[in-house]
């Protein structure tokens, strides 16, 4: 009978604290860690799903209009996607930090191609829309299983990919950057 009852007040509490990755609405990241928002806010080519990486690491995949939220450490990171293109994403991130990257959609040869577009709140068209989606609806999360087998998959693609962007592509295109000053102020994120 113990074990009963300490197995159903583990299974609540692992709720209540997995609740917040899950629910809809900003949710402030961990101590000492920053949050970035993946905010797809046009349902054009919402059959196409993307695929989402931090440096070495797949992170996930949604598609349509939806978003991600990607929680991570501090400072210098490489994030970037991949659809029939490769877009990277360069990023100096604040503790507490919360930012938003806007998915774009654009025609690509036989699949739609990926655009990484960071934004503040200055960019207003922008970010009320994916505000509205993201007080809307729950996150897109990719189950950890998935995450797993995906990153064994592509033990071999990932590091081609980086390789490639460091010696053809990170000085011959222009990516953008998310500076620590595009967090976006708390006030905004109600």
């Amino acid at each position: 009978m113990k074990t009963k009852s300490l197995l159903f007040i583990l299974t609540v509490a692992a709720f209540f604290a997995s609740s917040s990755l899950f629910a809809q609405g900003f949710q402030p990241p961990a101590e000492g860690k920053a949050v970035i928002y993946f905010v797809r806010v046009s349902g054009w080519g919402g059959a196409v799903s993307f695929e989402y990486f931090h440096g070495d690491k797949y992170i996930g995949v949604f598609k349509g209009k939806n978003y991600m939220r990607y929680e991570c450490d501090p400072g210098e990171q490489l994030l970037w996607a991949s659809s029939e293109n490769k877009e990277f994403l360069t990023a100096d991130l604040k503790a507490g930090g919360t930012y938003i990257v806007i998915v774009d959609v654009i025609m690509g040869g036989w699949k739609a191609h990926v655009g990484l577009k960071p934004i503040t709140v200055n960019d207003r068209e922008l970010f009320e829309r994916a505000k509205k989606l993201i007080m809307k609806k729950k996150p897109v999360v990719t189950p950890e299983e998935k995450i797993k087998k995906l990153n064994k998959k592509l033990e071999d693609f990932i590091p081609e990919m980086l390789s490639r962007y460091e010696n053809e592509w990170k000085d011959k295109r222009n990516f953008r950057h998310i500076s620590p000053d595009m967090a976006i102020p708390p006030d905004e994120l109600k």
